[in-house]
């Protein structure tokens, strides 16, 4: 019987539990780490994996409080923290170098991470990144104090509803099916997500700015969809600019979701970038 290259695991990390997958077919080829978007989790990588897995060993993290990561309300929700959960899980599993794939919020941990520990990070790929966000209004802040406050963010999240989600982040919609549908939902039958999203809001510290942008030295690949409603391409091409050693592609007719929308070619471009000296 051919031994299995796929294992999901939990590691307790700053006293959350993780959980994360690897996908080792061939163990010894170098790392490749995915972090996954806002109100998202791994399986939005569902499509690329199986393209990677040839030439990568593959982490997939689940952030708190998305995916199937603990949705504790005593995690300090920020992007730094985020980073250094992601840090310390990587070293954990024994790794010494690492590339870093992140989307849209993802994104932006990935850049942390990769500023905190270039040693890590050897090349950075960021797709529909979120870039140059501030922190949430004080008034919203405010509001995440209020007893209760998770039910209005659940009522608000309801009212989106999968579906009406899902059209903001894809451009051709003919790609939404019952089982993008489920996936994306899953994690939100759980009602400690909203209370944690809820101690997110409060934690949330916005973007990194150019001037530490400018600090990142490692190769980055920057992929969009031309289409991206959630964070349109000026912040990619901008961001483009502020990285001091990264390079800029955007695919027609592509939104938010790139690995889902456009898998064969975003694997393509992070092949190449990868092996490029």
């Amino acid at each position: 019987m051919e031994k299995s290259h796929y294992y999901c695991s939990t590691m307790n990390i700053l006293g959350v539990n993780v959980h994360y997958e690897v996908y080792e077919k061939y163990p010894t080829k170098p790392t490749m780490v995915l972090i996954h978007g806002f109100l998202s989790s791994s399986f939005c990588y569902r499509k690329i994996i199986p393209l990677l897995e040839n030439e990568f060993r593959i982490i997939a993290i689940d952030l708190p409080p998305f995916g199937k990561t603990e949705k504790s309300t005593r995690f300090v929700h920020s992007y730094k923290n985020m980073a250094n959960l992601v840090i310390q899980l990587v070293e954990s599993l024994q790794i010494k170098k690492a590339y870093i794939v992140g989307h849209s919020m993802g994104g932006q941990v990935s850049l942390i991470a990769a500023k905190e520990r270039p040693d890590l990070f050897e090349k950075v790929v960021l797709l529909c990144s979120s870039g140059y966000m501030k922190r949430v209004h004080p008034t919203l802040i405010f509001g995440s104090y209020v007893p209760y406050f998770y039910l209005c963010i659940k009522h608000w999240l309801a009212r989106q509803g999968v579906l009406k989600n899902l059209y903001n982040v894809v451009y051709d919609r003919s790609l939404i099916d019952q089982e993008m549908m489920d996936g994306y939902m899953e994690p939100f039958h759980d009602d400690r997500i909203f209370m944690a999203l809820n101690r997110m809001i409060r934690d949330h510290e916005g973007d990194l700015g150019a001037e530490e942008l400018k600090l990142i030295e490692q190769p980055s690949l920057l992929i969009w969809g031309d289409e991206d409603k959630i964070v349109p391409v000026q912040v990619g091409e901008r961001l483009n600019k502020d990285l001091p050693n990264s390079t800029f592609f955007s695919f027609k007719n592509t939104g938010h979701l790139v690995p889902e929308e456009r898998p064969e070619h975003v694997t393509e471009k992070i092949f190449d970038f990868c092996q490029a000296n």
